[in-house]
């Protein structure tokens, strides 16, 4: 498997973000751990133990908690220091240190757009489930960044007459549903949550993007640091084409949630081909109560 990321230094960089402590440059993943507890409510069934992977903070944790769907709940972070003090595994952030079928519920919360075998890793979730265990996951995906992307490019394009790779690649929705179904889980469902939010410039955006330890790890990047004159005039590039009327800039974060099951015999049988699509509620709102 190629590698993108540069797992050393992503670990650096999740560390200098959690020593900065911005509390609001966590509001994806506050929004995201909502939108888990939400999703977790149309289950109608109890799991015995869960598992957050890698979710870099204890809200995925605390959203399976508020749920009241789980009566164990297992952190597993790749630095001990992302625990924060609560108990917790630590492990290599590509491989889950677990007992195959040990799990009844995982969930990873965005972290998967950073792993370099995402196949591997949701194979790995697949085999760490009971039959019948529940996999929920979010990650973001193509179309992230889009604007900060094609700004610094047009600047560098503009200043160097070339450009390196500074905003990482992210998965379509499709594929996702895709590698959910290689994986080897049952009743596969992707689907895709735009959340668009603003900034005064390209600055305070890339402010939050520090603070969450979400600037670029790829291994491609260039090793040349970036000029003054590339963000100022990238910084322009961004507010002259993704700007607002009352001049504040877009930013867009496209949220990849995915769920699949692990096969069990109770489980309804796909569809015919051709027939209607199930939704994500419908996949997660089983037949049975357990």
């Amino acid at each position: 498997m190629e590698q993108l990321f540069d797992t050393d230094l992503a670990l650096l960089r999740l560390r200098r973000a959690l020593k900065q402590g911005d509390p609001g440059a966590r509001f994806l993943m506050e929004r995201a751990a909502a939108d888990l507890q939400e999703r977790l409510a149309t289950v109608e069934r109890q799991f015995e133990k869960a598992a957050a992977l890698f979710c870099l903070t204890s809200d995925a944790a605390e959203a399976i908690r508020a749920s009241g769907k789980a009566r164990q709940i297992l952190r597993i972070e790749n630095d001990q220091a992302l625990l924060n003090g609560d108990e917790g595994l630590v492990a290599d952030g590509e491989i889950i240190p677990v007992e195959p079928g040990s799990l009844d519920l995982a969930v990873s919360l965005l972290r998967l757009h950073e792993v370099n075998d995402v196949p591997g890793m949701l194979v790995q979730i697949n085999r760490s489930l009971k039959p019948d265990g529940l996999f929920l996951g979010a990650m973001a995906g193509a179309g992230t960044l889009q604007e900060l992307r094609a700004a610094l490019l047009a600047a560098e394009t503009e200043l160097s007459q070339g450009a390196a790779p500074r905003v990482s690649p992210f998965a379509d929705v499709r594929d996702v549903g895709g590698l959910l179904q290689r994986a080897g889980f049952a009743l596969p469902v992707a689907d895709l949550e735009p959340v668009t939010v603003r900034y005064a410039n390209m600055f305070d955006l890339m402010r939050d993007l520090r603070s969450m330890g979400a600037t670029s790890k790829l291994l491609a990047r260039s090793r040349k640091p970036a000029t003054r004159a590339l963000f100022i005039r990238a910084a322009e590039i961004y507010a002259e084409r993704f700007s607002d009327p009352d001049g504040r800039i877009r930013a867009t974060f496209n949220i990849v949630w995915m769920s699949g099951w692990k096969p069990h015999a109770s489980q309804q049988k796909p569809l015919a081909p051709g027939s209607a699509r199930m939704s994500l509620k419908d996949a997660l709102e089983k037949n049975h109560k357990r």
